[in-house]
């Protein structure tokens, strides 16, 4: 058997080689390596993408949360509805945004936010709902729009596993007042290194986020904003600005690539293996393919993926501890019990290789071994 890693760039890096050299060559050339040309053009074409109006480049993920939370008017005190089940850079950005986390469980079939929950915890302190568009599969917008609504809240996305993600007539980015996205390298849409955007409908908002993330400086030497430093590279920008035409068609793959792994997984649920719950169709853009190891399975999960490494199959986990249970946020008061779908995915959930350009035959190889550790050696599957 070939190996199978769990993120394989190569698919989407080998025909671009070239015009990615030249982009970066292109910079060198002009020396802008700071808010150059490339920056705006890509911030551009990614808020176009989005079918937004304007998008403002930062360093990384976290700090379009963190710089776009106090760009949407959060200020210490306010509290913020996030899931309790997300990837801990949601949990940093509210919280360098000077606000207070206020976590909830999540739907256990979908791993995302459960909205019932988050009504139930809104406050009169209570300004914003961050819902996280996990794994590629976004909240559901009217719900999220109908709740924002009845409770005069700030809807901020944090859509940084969901680049140009669908549902219900919305693409991610635009059901609220702005949205975060991460370019880490593994991203749907990554860069060769860090990098991250914000992108809103709200001009003010924009004009604000571009201050914030330039010292607070709306123009040079004029501070008038408690900001930072924290600019998209003007390299980072022109590999994106190569990659982003691309990115449809990459999504589209890893959507089909995640319905042939269902069909193929259709029979181990009997024996306890069930997918996350798609509920967007085409929509989900799948930049990770999540399983649940529900307690019917009679192997456990650590042994499965420790099996599917000794055959050469990379695994991951997407999140092995929620964020209210992580060491460094204790002082927050929260404890073991008080989200228990959360806990208990975080116990059961597998990530199984996605990327595009996985083949046919690699997915088969994946559920054959899943099928051998569950069965019997013997068993098989056919493509």
């Amino acid at each position: 058997m070939t190996k199978i890693p769990f993120v394989d760039l190569s698919f989407q890096h080998e025909p671009l080689i070239n015009q990615i050299e030249q982009a970066i060559l292109t910079v060198l050339h002009q020396g802008d390596f700071i808010m150059g040309k490339a920056v705006a053009e890509f911030e551009t074409a990614f808020a176009n993408a989005c079918g937004v109006e304007y998008g403002i480049g930062v360093a990384c993920g976290t700090d379009a949360i963190a710089l776009g939370l106090q760009a949407c008017g959060i200020r210490p005190g306010d509290e913020v509805i996030l899931p309790a089940n997300t990837f801990v850079a949601t949990l940093i950005g509210v919280l360098h945004a000077g606000a207070t986390p206020i976590f909830v469980d999540c739907d256990p079939e979908t791993a995302l936010i459960d909205l019932k929950a988050a009504e139930k915890a809104i406050s009169e302190q209570t300004r914003a709902i961050v819902p996280v568009h996990l794994y590629g599969q976004m909240v559901s917008p009217k719900q999220l729009r109908d709740l924002a609504s009845a409770h005069n809240l700030i809807i901020f996305e944090d859509a940084a596993q969901a680049h140009l993600a669908e549902r219900e007539g919305y693409k991610a980015a635009s059901i609220g007042k702005a949205a975060a996205f991460s370019f880490y390298p593994s991203k749907n849409l990554g860069a060769i290194g860090d990098g991250g955007i914000l992108v809103t409908n709200d001009a003010e908002v924009a004009q604000k986020m571009r201050s914030l993330r330039n010292y607070g400086a709306p123009q040079k030497y004029l501070h008038t904003e408690y900001g930072t430093n924290s600019r998209l590279d003007t390299l980072q920008a022109a590999v994106l600005n190569v990659k982003l035409p691309h990115l449809p068609e990459w999504n589209n793959l890893r959507n089909a690539a995640a319905q042939e792994y269902d069909r193929l997984l259709e029979p181990l649920r009997s024996h306890g293996i069930f997918p996350i719950h798609n509920q967007s169709g085409t929509g989900h853009i799948y930049h990770l393919y999540v399983i649940r190891i529900n307690e019917s399975c009679a192997i456990e999960r650590e042994k499965i993926q420790a099996e599917l490494s000794a055959v050469g199959i990379q695994t991951g986990i997407h999140y092995p501890l929620p964020c209210h249970l992580q060491p460094a946020y204790q002082y927050l008061g929260y404890k073991a019990g008080d989200f228990p779908n959360s806990e208990i995915l975080s116990k059961q959930i597998l990530s199984l290789p996605m990327y595009p350009g996985l083949s046919q035959t690699q997915i088969v190889q994946v559920v054959q071994a899943l099928q051998h550790i569950l069965i019997a050696p013997e068993a098989a599957i056919s493509g």
